[in-house]
């Protein structure tokens, strides 16, 4: 599925990138998008960055960033082939994310997106001494979110296709 996915975006113009790390047992990982801009250079259109760890609920994802000037599909494409890999290549079946908290507009704009893609919030990371440690993996706080691997990448792959339309 994953070679699908990169055939595809090759199709549009884009090209899918995945860098995998296997340090101490876990793995780290890269999803990029680019565009050729010249013969020997690229435009980064969007990544997300994450580590997984040996376990159904391992995939712990950590930035996802998509430029403001990207074409449609883009952030889709970045969902779907994560998750694809996450299926693929590690026993993970839920992944994990923050919503962070640096601006309450922003946050609700963050929870209300991560939502559409199939995540649930499980609870809060706020001052409390026992969030104390997943603040600190995750470097603030804000609404500590699940989803299922599985479901994400319907979603993903669905609005994929979609935006080729």
């Amino acid at each position: 599925m994953l070679e699908q996915l990169e055939t595809q975006a090759f199709q549009r113009g884009l090209l899918l990138r995945l860098k995998v790390g296997r340090p101490f047992g876990l793995w780290t990982l890269r999803v990029v998008v680019a565009r050729p801009s010249d013969p020997t250079a690229f435009e980064l259109l969007g990544e997300l960055k994450g580590w997984a760890y040996a376990s159904s609920h391992g995939l712990q994802l950590d930035t996802m960033r998509v430029v403001p000037k990207a074409p449609a599909g883009v952030g889709d494409l970045i969902w779907a082939a994560t998750m694809c890999w996450a299926l693929e290549a590690t026993p993970c079946r839920q992944a994990r994310l923050l919503a962070i908290r640096d601006d309450e507009r922003q946050h609700q704009r963050l929870v209300r997106y991560f939502r559409q893609k199939g995540f649930n919030t499980v609870r809060e990371l706020e001052a409390a001494l026992g969030d104390l440690p997943l603040r600190l993996l995750w470097g603030g706080a804000g609404a500590l979110m699940t989803g299922s691997i599985e479901q994400v990448l319907d979603k993903s792959l669905s609005s994929w296709r979609q935006s080729a339309a």
